[in-house]
This record gives structure tokens, C-alpha cells and sequence, in this order.
């Protein structure tokens, strides 16, 4: 219904295939190993090269055994199909308790991560404890918020976005990271970067929400969020019938529950704590990667995608060396490309 990750895995994809030209043996390493289809497509690409097809290992990291089990199958399948020497590698468990030592890294192969919508959850993995020690804490926070909210006076939602004083509660563009609460809670994040640096990664490609919703106020939080899915909500009007049993899954189970997480969630059970590109090249570039540019022909193929919606509000605009996709000027997901500086 959406075309944001079809667009990450064809950029994703085509960006590692021209980095990987050469090398004998690949290994890549799936931090959210959901989705088979995108591997598919890159064995079957890989099986192409003019120069024959490489060694392929993959690591796949998911909460679900199942999932997995699902996904060993169909990749090894198709690698039998088209003649690639290929080997999973399953990791069961949660990201912020991976063990580095699991991926088996090796000597002699050239490795590519993918992070899919996943690291603004590590996000949330120290801040429980920085909330307990937070003045904050002691505080009855839903009825501070509530009175905020009543000094805004009691009309509709939109007529409060009208109104003047909104300004006061709406957020900076970097309003999240000034804050101590979220500065404190990067330290798992910038950790497990720091680790992935570690393994010298020929290439990492990131695909994150663009949105700040990592604010430390409700109201920040709130109207953040108001703005970025209510755009998924009209991305979704555009294409698909309200009378979509599909449609009508997708706003309950997926984008509510994340809606609610963000809202009425704190400490370690907020894990949705998107935060702007901007961001997280700040966090990348400490931690000692630099920006690769993504592919040309990638963003190609990207563009036709999108037009085959026949809808003018998706766009795609390139900024700092990577691609924000948006929905009509507002921008929703970001991918960026990454290698390691020495």
C-alpha cells in the first residue's frame, strides 16, 4: 500500500551491488530480516555479474524463529535455482540484545549491513534509567500535560493548530537532541554503531523514518506527530479504498500502535523515537563512518516506482548524499549509504 520500503530495497540493493563488483565472497547482514523478497532480488542480481556470482553469506537477525525458518528457505531455495554458493545465518533475538560475536564476521569477505527501521528503538534501551533519575519522574506528568492542554483552551484539534500559542509547544528541528533526557538515551545506539564500525563494513545502508518524534513533551510528540502521519493517512487515501479490509488492518495494528507508543508511552517502552536524517548523519559521522552517495541507476529505478502509483504526491529529493521520499514536499523516510573511515 505504501511504496516508502519498495523504494529503500531498491536503492538499498542497488547501491550494494555496485560496491560488492569484484569481490568473491559477500556477507550481508539483515538487522530486521522481515522480508525475504529483497534478498531474492539480489541473489538473482548477483547471479548476472559478468564475472559470475560471489560466495554469498547472509545474517539474519528477528525476534521470530518462524520468520526466519521462512526466510532460510525461500533464499536458499533460490540460490539453489540459480546456482549460488549461499549460506544463512540465523540470529534469534532482539537487536539492543545482539551479540556481536554472533555475526561471524570473517577475514577475507566483504561485508554489507542493511538497518531497516530499526535503530531509533536502541534509542529507548537506556532510557529507563535516565528517566528514573529524571526530576521529571516524580512528577504526575499526565497532569502536567493535561493542564497544558486546558490553558490551550478546550476547542478541536485543528482550531488548536490554529491558534498562536501552538508555537510555543512546537518543537525545533533539533529540539529532541538539545534535550538531556533523549542526549543521555543515544548512548545504546552510539554503542551498537560504534560496534558495527568495528567489524569494517565495506558498506551500511540505513532507512529510517524522517520525522522527530523523539521529543521529551507530550505536546512535542503530539504535534510531531500529528503532521507526519497524518500524511501516511492521506498517502493512503490517495491510493486505496477506505472500504479495504488491508487498509483498515494498517491503520489499526500498525500505524496506531506506533501513533499510541510515541504518545502515551516513556521511558524503555517508548521505542518509537524517530528522529530527523539530520541526526543521525551526526551520530554516523561520530562514529566514524562517511557518507557513500547512492546509486544513480538506483534512484532511477526508484523514481519509475514511484510514478507507476500514479499519484503526484510521492517525490524523491536527494539531500546531504542521501534520499528523503516524501509526500508532497513533506518528508517521511530517509536512506543513506555508509563505509567506514580509517
Amino acid at each position: 500500500m505504501f511504496p516508502f520500503l519498495k523504494v529503500s530495497f531498491i536503492l538499498t540493493n542497488q547501491v550494494i551491488i555496485e560496491a560488492m563488483a569484484g569481490e568473491k565472497i559477500v556477507h550481508m547482514i539483515d538487522l530486521n530480516a522481515a522480508e525475504p523478497v529483497q534478498w531474492i532480488v539480489l541473489i538473482q542480481a548477483l547471479s548476472a555479474r559478468l564475472e559470475g556470482p560471489p560466495y554469498l553469506r547472509i545474517t539474519a537477525i528477528h525476534q521470530q524463529k518462524e520468520v526466519l525458518d521462512q526466510m532460510a528457505h525461500r533464499l536458499t531455495e533460490e540460490a539453489e535455482k540459480l546456482d549460488i554458493p549461499f549460506q544463512f545465518n540465523p540470529i534469534v533475538g532482539k537487536l539492543e540484545d545482539l551479540d556481536i560475536e554472533k555475526l561471524r564476521v570473517k577475514t577475507g569477505e566483504a561485508l554489507a549491513i542493511s538497518s531497516v527501521l530499526q535503530l531509533h528503538s536502541l534509542l529507548a534501551s537506556d532510557d529507563e534509567l535516565v528517566w528514573k533519575k529524571s526530576p521529571l519522574a516524580s512528577k504526575n506528568l499526565n497532569g502536567i500535560h493535561m493542564q497544558r492542554a486546558l490553558q490551550m483552551n478546550q476547542g478541536t484539534l485543528g482550531e488548536l493548530l490554529e491558534k498562536d500559542t501552538v508555537s510555543a509547544y512546537s518543537p525545533s528541528p533539533d529540539s529532541a537532541s538539545s534535550s538531556p533526557l533523549s542526549s543521555m538515551s543515544s548512548v545504546k545506539v552510539d554503542g551498537f554503531l560504534n560496534a558495527l564500525w568495528g567489524l569494517s563494513p565495506k558498506l551500511m545502508v540505513l532507512t529510517e523514518q524522517d520525522s522527530n518524534h523523539n521529543g521529551t513533551t507530550l505536546m512535542e510528540r503530539l504535534l510531531e506527530s500529528l503532521y507526519s502521519y497524518a500524511a501516511l493517512f492521506d498517502c493512503l487515501e490517495s491510493t486505496v479504498s477506505r472500504a479495504s479490509l488491508e487498509r483498515l488492518k494498517l491503520e489499526k495494528m500498525l500505524l496506531g500502535n506506533e501513533i499510541k507508543n510515541i504518545i502515551s508511552c516513556e521511558g524503555a517502552e517508548r521505542k518509537e523515537r524517530h528522529e530527523k536524517l539530520e541526526k543521525w548523519i551526526q551520530r554516523l559521522e561520530l562514529a566514524g563512518f562517511g557518507n557513500v552517495p547512492l546509486s544513480y541507476y538506483g534512484m532511477l529505478q526508484a523514481r519509475r516506482l514511484l510514478q507507476g502509483y500514479n499519484c503526484d504526491g510521492y517525490k524523491m529529493k536527494e539531500e546531504n548524499g542521501c534520499v528523503v521520499i516524501c509526500w508532497q514536499d513533506g518528508p517521511l523516510f530517509s536512506v543513506s549509504a555508509w563505509r567506514c573511515r580509517k
